[in-house]
């Protein structure tokens, strides 16, 4: 079946549509959009920029999607937005595009869900299964791994890492990274427990999280100083996540104030400028 279009939808030229895509009333498409077949838009929708969408995903109304960064050093460069299959983008959601100082293109995996009023700001990173609850807010260079959940009204600073199951309890306030598999709540900010509920429905092995629960106690509970933490897990913990969790605080400890994402600017900056170059090329 052809893309289903309502008569007041204004879908502009050059825009990509794949099949049994429908498209609601009053809704808008830019020109540089690519949309994968079985999605569906809904009313007063606006997707703009060069924004690729994949298979069998849902908007809402009123979301905005691929708008222009909010920052100063945007100067309408064509920067990017990929979003992949199967997401739920509900009302009033806002995606921006990429920064070329931020690597050039903002990205959302699979199967993910945005509540109502979240923000997706420049150049951020979303992992598969990621939840956004209601008005969460996410700055620019953000990255979530694939299953965290981040509940409503949060905010994290600009260049934080959420980790993989990680959950991110409402109106907390995340200006520094997430270690993966823990639950984050309150102010100040701190980590308060291990995700053990979200591990097990995401099926990862009893005694790989049984290391967790371990390293949590060295890290967070144990009279010793963060350094002897680290050195004990690294000579105890063998399983894959207890590893995983280990790089993950080495890594922030190298970041500024506690972001390691904040190393990685050059690098963003350099594969932002060489998208434009690929992007002047093709033009």
């Amino acid at each position: 079946m052809t893309a289903r279009i309502h008569p007041t939808a204004v879908i502009a030229k050059g825009a990509e549509l794949g099949r049994d895509v429908t498209i609601g009333p009053y809704s808008v498409i830019g020109a540089h959009v690519k949309i994968g077949e079985g999605t569906v838009i809904g009313p007063q929708v606006v997707i703009d920029g060069v924004t690729s969408i994949g298979r069998e995903n849902r908007f809402l109304g009123q979301a905005n999607i691929g708008g222009a960064p909010q920052d100063l050093s945007y100067e309408d460069e064509p920067t990017e937005l990929e979003i992949g299959d199967k997401n739920t983008v509900r009302e009033f959601v806002t995606i921006n595009r990429g920064t070329i100082k931020g690597g050039g293109v903002t990205r959302v995996g699979n199967g993910c869900l945005f509540m109502a009023c979240s923000h997706v700001a420049h150049d951020c990173e979303i992992g598969d299964g990621v939840q956004l609850g209601n008005s969460v807010l996410l700055a620019g260079h953000v990255a979530v791994g694939k299953n965290a959940i981040v509940n409503g009204a949060a905010a994290a600073h600009q260049f934080v890492t959420i980790g993989r199951n990680a959950y991110v309890g409402g109106l907390t306030r995340v200006i520094q990274d997430v270690p993966p598999f823990m639950i984050l709540e309150g102010h100040p900010a701190r980590v308060r427990k291990v995700n053990v509920i979200g591990l097990e429905r995401a099926g990862l092995p009893p005694e790989e999280i049984h290391e967790v629960r371990l390293a949590f106690r060295y890290l967070f509970r144990a009279d010793e100083t963060r350094a002897h933490a680290l050195a004990r897990m690294e000579q105890e913990l063998r399983g894959e996540l207890a590893r995983e969790l280990l790089q993950s605080l080495r890594n922030t400890e190298l970041g500024l104030k506690g972001r390691f994402r904040e190393t990685l600017r050059a690098d963003f900056r350099r594969r932002g400028e060489e998208l434009m170059l690929r992007a002047a090329g093709a033009s």
